[in-house]
C-alpha cells in the first residue's frame, strides 16, 4: 500500500512538471509581461484588501457608536424605572404604617 501511495505521488509530480512545461511553452506573454501582470494583480489585490479593511473598520466604529448611544439611552430608562420603583416602595411603605 505504501508503494501505491509513492507511485501516486511520483505520477503527480511528473504531471505537475509536464503541466508547468506546457504552460511555459504555450504562454501567450513573455516572462517579463507575465511578471508585470502578476505584480499589477497583486497590487490590485492589496488595494482591494485595504479598501475592504477600511470599510469594515468604519462599519465597526459606526456599530460601536450606535451601541454606546443605545446603552446610554437604556441606562437612563433603567435609572428612571429604578427611581420610580423606589418612590412607589416608599409611598406604599408609608401607607402601610
Amino acid at each position: 500500500m505504501a508503494e501505491n501511495v509513492g507511485a501516486k505521488i511520483s505520477y503527480f509530480i511528473v504531471g505537475l512538471g509536464i503541466g508547468t512545461l506546457v504552460g511555459i511553452l504555450f504562454a501567450p506573454k513573455s516572462g517579463e509581461e507575465t511578471r508585470d501582470f502578476l505584480a499589477q494583480k497583486a497590487d490590485e489585490g492589496r488595494e482591494y484588501a485595504q479598501k475592504k479593511a477600511r470599510e469594515l473598520r468604519e462599519r465597526a466604529e459606526d456599530l460601536i457608536e450606535r451601541s454606546k448611544e443605545i446603552i446610554n439611552r437604556e441606562k437612563g430608562s433603567l435609572a428612571a424605572a429604578v427611581e420610580a420603583g423606589k418612590e412607589t416602595y416608599q409611598r406604599e411603605r408609608t401607607k402601610a404604617q
